[in-house]
């Protein structure tokens, strides 16, 4: 499936203010809705694209190019599993793990929305060559 990249750019904007109000405010319940959000994402259902489908993409012009969706859903479950530490930090009462991982997806959402650099995508990218038998 190829997707239009500015979606993950907007969610990543998002993602990006969320997280940061989640720093500030110290909400476990901020970073567990935003958990939820990186879940949808991973399965292609991310709130944040229904949104950029519907409010932004209509006053766009068409994307220069496409890009594959496979990478951004993989960034979206590396940004689950971070929010799933930064909530067990919270939970037990950790919280340097809980602020630390919370800061990490935060860093990665930003490089993302700022500057399209998207860490998950990479990191998707890397684990697919080092498979066995694929070619480059």
């Amino acid at each position: 499936m190829q997707i239009d990249p500015r979606g993950p750019r907007f969610g990543a904007a998002v993602t990006t203010l969320v997280l940061a109000i989640t720093l500030v405010t110290r909400s476990p319940w901020l970073l567990a809705l935003q958990a939820i959000v990186f879940a949808f994402g991973a399965f292609d259902a991310s709130p944040y694209g229904l949104l950029y489908r519907r409010l932004v993409r209509p006053r766009l012009g068409p994307p220069g190019e496409l890009e594959d969706a496979a990478p951004p859903r993989f960034a979206q479950g590396v940004g689950l599993g971070f929010a799933i530490v930064g909530l067990i930090g919270f939970a037990a009462g950790i919280t340097p793990l809980a602020l630390g991982a919370t800061a990490a997806a935060l860093l990665a959402a930003f490089l993302n929305a700022a500057f399209g650099l998207c860490l998950g995508c990479e990191m998707y990218l890397i684990i697919r060559r080092l498979q066995p038998g694929r070619t480059q």
